[in-house]
């Protein structure tokens, strides 16, 4: 388990740990707040994931995403 101590951003690119049904591991957030959108990079799934479970599953950052493009999660 990575603890993530970074701020995240919208549009970072993380690799999750567990692979999505269709094969992909990346994925795109999209939302931040107490729970973190997330876009699956090869099928386009979306999925709303609670803060402590994203944190969990995350792998590593892939493509961090603009600072600039909304406000950074703690």
């Amino acid at each position: 388990m990575i603890e993530i101590s970074a701020p995240i951003y919208i549009g970072d690119v993380v690799e999750m740990r567990k692979q999505h049904p269709c094969g992909g591991r990346t994925w795109e957030v999209v939302r931040v707040g107490a729970d973190i959108g997330i876009v699956c990079q090869t099928c386009h799934r979306r999925v709303l994931l609670p803060r402590r479970d994203f944190a969990r599953s995350v792998k590593k950052f892939v493509q961090r995403g603009a600072a600039d493009a909304g406000p950074p999660a703690r």
